[in-house]
């Protein structure tokens, strides 16, 4: 009997009103309880944290608080779908949180397009967080709101479009490369999609150690020059497709030993996947239909294959990161998210999938697989004092 994944969601979020709830702490159930609580006794830590605001970490809930924030201008794969419709996933984001790392996160949407109105807004509520963390903000402004925002304020400051993409899809790739005997220098890598999860997963192969990377868009294949990219198009362009290829990835994908799709669905068919060299990887992670079904893939040779699905081998979920990535940066105190850090983030991840186990079909842990958590914070943690 098929499920109504659609109606049973419904029925589950109208049932009980939302994903999270805040739950008191401290019991307040007579006149000493509350005076300690709240006034009179409430002064004390305003004025410790008023001397130092560091002080707020210890008596305050800001050291273990995430704000996860949208305007709901890049929902899923939905689009533009508004700052309402933001909602339900940015509460799912901190109930996953909660759930996985214990961190108290909180859904704030804001009804704004204009990135420095954001990035001012953002600025102002900051305070009370220890981290940030955006959430389907669409390219190019997501890259400003992100700099700007990590050049202003003392917090962490993470897009998970961005960099959990691009980390879940590097510890799929190590494991993928150890399956195909291939070095991942002499690979070539053909990317579907440059808004704000294809850039960043260009940038982070990069840093990995790729070489030959293409991107392309509706438009075509990305190319140093052209007047139509945006800024952030215009950078990796001048790092990637150094060969100047030209065309659409039915042109783009020929002798490609990966490619990596953060687009729309059903855009590539088998007798495209038989163009590409031979043990051929496919990560199809547009939502919720793939770029090209597992099944499909496979018939046009394609070895490993990976969707951003749960109903399918090999999920490159960014599940896998953010909420250990959250909790070494809160337990560590740490300000800075970088591509070191990320890379390690990367082999901590790929490292938990041990070689008795690698195959095929598991090339990246379960997001259940509690080790997950732990073992992406102490990646973090070891840049706390770097």
């Amino acid at each position: 009997m098929k499920i109504d994944v659609k109606q049973m969601s419904l029925d589950l979020h109208k049932e009980y009103k939302g994903e999270i709830k805040v739950e008191a702490i401290i019991p307040v159930t007579n006149k000493e309880e509350l005076s300690l609580a709240y006034t009179p006794g409430v002064a004390a830590p305003c004025l410790e944290i008023a001397k130092n605001k560091e002080k707020a970490y210890d008596y305050t809930l800001k050291g273990r608080s995430v704000a996860v924030i949208s305007n709901g201008t890049a929902v899923l794969g939905l689009g533009d779908i508004g700052v309402f419709g933001s909602l339900p996933v940015i509460e799912g984001k901190a109930l996953l949180h909660k759930s996985f790392a214990g961190t108290d996160a909180y859904p704030i949407a804001i009804d704004a397009t204009d990135k420095d109105e954001i990035v001012n807004v953002i600025k102002a509520i900051s305070p009370g967080f220890a981290g940030i963390h955006l959430e389907d903000i669409k390219a190019p402004e997501c890259f400003y709101i992100e700099d700007k925002l990590k050049e202003v304020l003392d917090i962490p400051v993470y897009h998970d479009d961005q960099h959990g993409t691009a980390i879940s899809v590097l510890a799929g790739l190590y494991n993928g490369l150890r399956i195909v005997n291939k070095n991942i220098e002499d690979i070539k890598v053909v990317i579907d999609g440059a808004g704000a999860s294809g850039i960043a997963i260009a940038n982070l192969l990069l840093s990995a150690g790729v070489k030959d990377i293409v991107l392309c868009d509706i438009n075509g294949a990305l190319i140093e020059g052209d007047k139509c990219l945006n800024k952030a198009q215009e950078k990796i362009a001048k790092l990637t497709n150094r060969n100047f290829e030209t065309g659409y990835i039915e042109d783009l994908i020929k002798g490609k030993d990966v490619f990596i799709g953060v687009c729309v669905g059903n855009v590539v068919t088998t007798e495209m996947i038989k163009t590409m060299n031979k043990d051929s990887m496919v990560f199809a992670l547009a939502n919720p239909i793939p770029e090209i079904l597992p099944k499909y893939a496979k018939l046009g040779g394609a070895r490993i294959t990976a969707t951003g699905r749960g109903d399918f081998k090999n999920q490159m979920n960014n599940l896998l990161v953010f909420p250990g990535l959250f909790k070494g940066l809160l337990g560590g105190r740490i300000k800075n998210i970088n591509d070191d850090m990320k890379l390690e983030v990367a082999k901590a991840i790929a490292s938990l999938v041990k070689d008795d186990e690698l195959n095929e079909d598991y090339i990246l842990p379960s997001v259940f697989n509690r080790e997950v958590v732990q073992a992406v914070s102490q990646a973090v943690i070891k840049f706390k004092d770097k």
